[in-house]
């Protein structure tokens, strides 16, 4: 049984949906535990302060999309951390989960189309290809 559950997450409809799946594995399993991890992007924060934002309103911002994520778990009654790391999201949920040992993934998918997916690339696919767990990609 999957003991040590991560959850990648964004704040979007996608990760929302994903961490409502990790519930159900979480509940399963009375001695799991759950991380709730949200990677900030250093580009994206260098991008909201220069176009005005003080670090004050940023953290704001990005606490207002855990909160969501984070009701799901409480309401359910499953335990969990929240944690929060800096970088480039694909690679940084990678290296965590890699070096942390959990036993399952849940990401969620944002749909991207082949042609966004192939030029873009997606997190989601980083993740299921590098993480040594089983990743399971909500859609």
């Amino acid at each position: 049984m999957y003991q040590k559950i991560l959850v990648a997450a964004d704040g979007s409809d996608h990760s929302m949906r994903a961490a409502h799946e990790a519930v159900k594995m979480a509940k399963a399993n009375p001695d799991a535990s759950v991380t709730l991890l949200y990677v900030i992007d250093y580009e994206k924060a260098r991008s909201e302060i220069l176009h005005g934002q003080s670090s004050d309103e940023v953290h704001f911002e990005r606490r207002k999309h855990l909160e969501p994520l984070e009701a799901v778990f409480q309401g359910a009654g499953v335990a969990f951390e929240t944690k929060t790391l800096h970088g480039t999201p694909g690679p940084t949920i990678v290296k965590h989960a890699n070096e942390t040992g959990y036993d399952i993934v849940f990401i969620g998918s944002r749909g991207l189309n082949a042609l966004q997916e192939m030029v873009l690339g997606s997190v989601s696919h980083k993740v299921a290809k590098r993480v040594q767990a089983p990743v399971i990609i909500v859609k």
